[in-house]
């Protein structure tokens, strides 16, 4: 009996080469994963992705009361800009949720922006409302709050949280965590002031982080 015939007399060595033919194919697909990795780390590193850009554009603000000794309502509406400055890469928000801050205590609700697609060089605009209702202040942010108001400004934080995928080419990312604070200057009464009594004035860009 010849080996090519494996027999009973010669199944050791049969089960070997087939071990070893698996064992070239598990190798090669091996080979080819890290190739695969390997390339798209290569474009990863080369096109490195720039965080997106976002701008507070207008913030108008129809109600910030003080509606007990520690309670705060608020109603703002703000219009916020996004940019993609990437030539090569796209960005998916998955999930974005505007609020608003003051001296560090959150004074308004989250509120979801819609999910979206943001081509390379593409512009975004959203224009949410931001509410709070019979909000509890500490005492301190109580008084902060009514002094800020007599001095004629008050500065509060637009935050902006969530979470994006990068798109290069036909491969998509996993998921980036988001954090975007816009500093919203306010000044109260004088000229400029709306309806309710604020302006706002646009001061910097928005400090983004991914």
């Amino acid at each position: 009996m010849s080996k090519k015939d494996c027999g009973n007399h010669d199944t050791f060595w049969c089960s070997c080469k087939i071990k070893k033919k698996y064992r070239k194919i598990l190798i090669g697909l091996a080979i080819l994963i890290v190739l695969v990795l390997l390339t798209i780390l290569i474009v990863w590193l080369a096109l490195r992705p720039t965080k997106p850009q976002y701008y507070l554009q207008d913030m108008i603000v129809y109600n910030l009361n003080l509606t007990g000794p520690t309670y705060l309502s608020t109603t703002i509406q703000v219009t916020l800009k996004s940019h993609n400055p990437n030539d090569h890469i796209g960005i998916y928000y998955d999930k974005l949720d505007v609020y608003a801050i003051y001296k560090g205590q959150q004074i308004a609700i989250p509120t979801e922006l819609p999910t979206q697609y943001q081509g390379h060089d593409d512009v975004s605009i959203w224009s949410p409302y931001l509410y709070g209702i019979d909000v509890p202040l500490a005492p301190y942010l109580t008084v902060a709050l009514e002094q800020d108001e007599a001095a004629g400004y008050v500065l509060i934080q637009v935050r902006v949280e969530g979470r994006l995928r990068w798109k290069v080419g036909t491969w998509i990312s996993g998921h980036y965590h988001i954090d975007v604070n816009c500093p919203a200057f306010l000044t109260v009464g004088g000229d400029g002031a709306g309806d309710h009594g604020f302006h706002y004035k646009p001061v910097t860009q928005c400090n983004v982080e991914v």
